[in-house]
């Protein structure tokens, strides 16, 4: 029985001659909070992509739940419980927090229908507790272009929980923010990683030690050393290759 929610086997993306992603091997298990750090050029957002299909591998595997999803395309495996944060929010600005979150818990993704249809009693209830859980309550009801840069940021990763994903790959979501809405947004992660396998994408050290539990080291396109965040900036190639100078890691 595989007891992985994602693994990827021998993973190669070979763009022209360039291995973006070269011979990774990847696991995670059910409910695992993971921190994917990597110099840039590392193959992080490769590596997304390839588990989204948005672009397909040269060589290997990507299996979900022991399926293997090499072939399927990127609707039919997000359809299958993958869901993809941008570092860019990409929410409907002229819409609600609140509309928001019910075109995404939508699954025909039809807005006019969305926007007039009659919610049930359990619609409107999971669109509440999920705004509380985002931290948006109080702002339900306010258009998605008025709330700050790391409100947007929650939202849409509110919008991803509100499909029922069963696996959120968030890249990079705390580039800009204040250290208040950093905070938060850690927090955030940190509650939906108590129902859901979580992949962070992210560059800033400070929050990886805040919401970390399990770092994974890429170095040209492959994994370079996993461990603990402790475990990882103590590692002598980490230093080498990603964090700078020795001084540099306790700072």
């Amino acid at each position: 029985m595989n007891e992985s929610i994602l693994t990827t086997e021998n993973l190669t993306m070979d763009f022209d001659g360039f291995k973006a992603i070269n011979n990774l091997n990847f696991s995670m298990a059910p409910g695992e909070l993971r921190v994917v750090i990597g110099p840039n050029g590392a193959g992080k957002t490769t590596f997304l992509d390839l588990i989204t299909g948005k672009i397909k591998p040269t060589t290997g595997q990507v299996l979900f739940k022991g399926k293997n999803i090499r072939r399927y395309s990127e609707e039919q495996i997000s359809r299958l419980g993958i869901g993809r944060k941008f570092q860019t929010p990409r929410v409907y600005l002229n819409l609600t927090a609140r509309e928001n979150l019910e075109l995404a818990a939508n699954k025909h993704k039809d807005v006019w229908g969305t926007l007039f249809k009659q919610l049930s009693r359990d619609e409107r209830d999971r669109i509440g507790i999920l705004l509380e859980t985002i931290g948006l309550a109080v702002k339900a009801e306010r258009k998605a272009d008025l709330l700050s840069h790391g409100e947007k940021q929650r939202l849409e990763i509110g919008m991803l929980v509100a499909q029922s994903p069963e696996l959120l790959l968030v890249d990079e979501p705390v580039a800009g923010l204040t250290d208040e809405e950093t905070e938060n947004v850690g927090h955030l992660l940190v509650t939906l990683a108590e129902s859901h396998a979580i992949l962070v994408i992210e560059h800033d050290m400070e929050f990886v030690r805040q919401i970390a539990r399990k770092v994974t080291v890429l170095h040209q396109g492959t994994v370079l050393c996993e461990g603990t965040i402790d475990e990882v900036q103590s590692d002598p190639r980490v230093i080498e290759v990603y964090l700078g100078q020795p001084q540099s890691v306790d700072s």
